[in-house]
């Protein structure tokens, strides 16, 4: 069912995924060290999501028949100036990933791999929320500037962020 193209570019948006993953547990623990418990949090769920996503990806390619290649993750980035500056590099990051997710479409559409364009939508879907939800807390962030108290206000907001479910497999 899936092709070698199709193929290759989906293991590439694993890796890209499980570095996503990697990135948001850099920056909890820069939340960690700076004592934002509820932004170290937010993180760490965002990690988690981010490798339910790789692992939705590699369902999705076992169950098509192809081969999951893991790659090797890159080192991400371990300090920033701000909490601003943290959540914009999400931000900034959510949407290369939204970039990947667009060729990863139109990969299928132009391959006509009907099951892979579906799989497809749903991350289209949910990149939409991604952005939206780390664009959220930038504003906020840049509303408070550098007000303890508002900082302070988010960092216990972001700490009452659920547990995401886990993946199910590829149906």
């Amino acid at each position: 069912m899936l092709n070698q193209k199709v193929q290759d570019a989906i293991n590439n948006q694993i890796n890209a995924e499980l570095f996503s993953s990697y990135l948001y547990l850099s920056m909890s623990h820069f939340f960690e060290s700076m004592n934002l418990s509820g932004m170290a949090h937010w993180m760490k769920i965002q990690a988690e999501e981010e490798k339910i996503h790789a692992e939705k990806f590699m369902n999705f390619v076992n169950d098509a028949g192809g081969r999951v290649v893991l790659a090797a993750i890159d080192a991400p980035q371990i300090d920033w100036e701000t909490p601003l500056a943290v959540f914009e590099d999400a931000l900034g990051h959510e949407r290369k990933i939204t970039g990947m997710i667009n060729e990863l479409v139109d990969i299928a559409q132009t391959d006509k791999n009907h099951a892979t364009n579906s799989l497809l939508q749903w991350f289209v879907d949910e990149q939409v929320e991604e952005e939206a939800s780390a664009d959220n807390i930038v504003q906020k962030l840049k509303l408070v500037g550098d007000n303890g108290t508002g900082i302070l206000m988010i960092d216990n907001e972001l700490g009452t962020r659920p547990m995401p479910a886990p993946a199910a497999p590829a149906e």
